[in-house]
């Protein structure tokens, strides 16, 4: 097999009789990758979130009064209503993914059951079309498949690992705590000065921490953490900027 072919082939299929990969520092392998932004999606959408959504219901809120009661209130009120919306939010979409992906390993079992020569064609077929000669496609869907067939099977076809299936209890609990921190940011920075610079502080807070966040993510992701920097800050600063003028007008309304 030569060096090209080498490398056209997966981990799995380098690696599958017992050697031990070593991963180079600065390229992680899919699966870890894979595994980090599922968990970035739901955490730091989830703070994200918090924090936008909570900062704009204070600002506005205390846009229309200086009184600490409705801002505490508004503030508990989002922050509980946010956190239990997005851990449900995240369960039903990571269950329904994840039923999806049991459905498609039920029948790829099957189909390894009832067509196994049909199947080591396909294999074949997805190898070849990666690049490997006719040959060394049917070496390696051979003894992948005499390796683990259906773990083989689900990786090159489907994209799945049987063993790291997607979970919606720890999407649920990452999402809701998220937003949790999230929002205690913004609702702690608008209580606690006095009624003169609440406004300005939270801005401020916010805007720090969607920086941070955008920071994070970006690192994590390996990502340009100026685009998303920039893109956590205008948006956040443009939801300020909407809820302080409503509250401010409602205020004003009913003043």
């Amino acid at each position: 097999m030569t060096r090209l072919s080498l490398l056209a082939l997966p981990a799995q299929a380098l690696y599958g009789q017992g050697v031990t990969a070593t991963s180079h520092p600065f390229e992680p392998h899919t699966e870890d990758l894979t595994a980090r932004l599922n968990w970035l999606r739901a955490g730091v959408l989830g703070a994200n979130d918090g924090i936008v959504s909570t900062a704009g219901m204070v600002v506005g809120v205390a846009a229309a009064s200086v009184d600490r009661g409705p801002i505490l209130t508004a503030g508990v009120a989002g922050l509980l209503a946010g956190a239990v919306s997005m851990a449900l939010g995240e369960y039903v979409s990571v269950s329904t993914q994840r039923d999806t992906e049991k459905a498609l390993l039920t029948k790829e079992r099957r189909e390894l059951r009832t067509e196994p020569a049909a199947e080591l064609e396909e294999l074949t077929g997805i190898y070849r079309a990666k690049g490997l000669s006719p040959e060394t496609a049917r070496t390696v869907a051979r003894e992948l498949t005499a390796h683990d067939a259906f773990t083989a099977h689900a990786e090159a076809e489907l994209g799945i690992d049987p063993q790291e299936l997607t979970n919606p209890w720890q999407a649920a609990f990452s999402s809701a705590l998220s937003f949790t921190i999230g929002a205690l940011l913004p609702l702690i920075a608008i209580l606690w000065p006095p009624a003169a610079a609440r406004i300005p502080i939270t801005a401020v807070t916010v805007l720090a921490a969607l920086a941070i966040t955008g920071v994070v993510s970006a690192r994590l992701g390996g990502a340009n953490p100026r685009r998303a920097v920039l893109r956590n800050m205008v948006g956040g600063g443009l939801a300020l900027l909407v809820t302080f003028a409503v509250g401010h007008l409602v205020g004003v309304a009913i003043g």
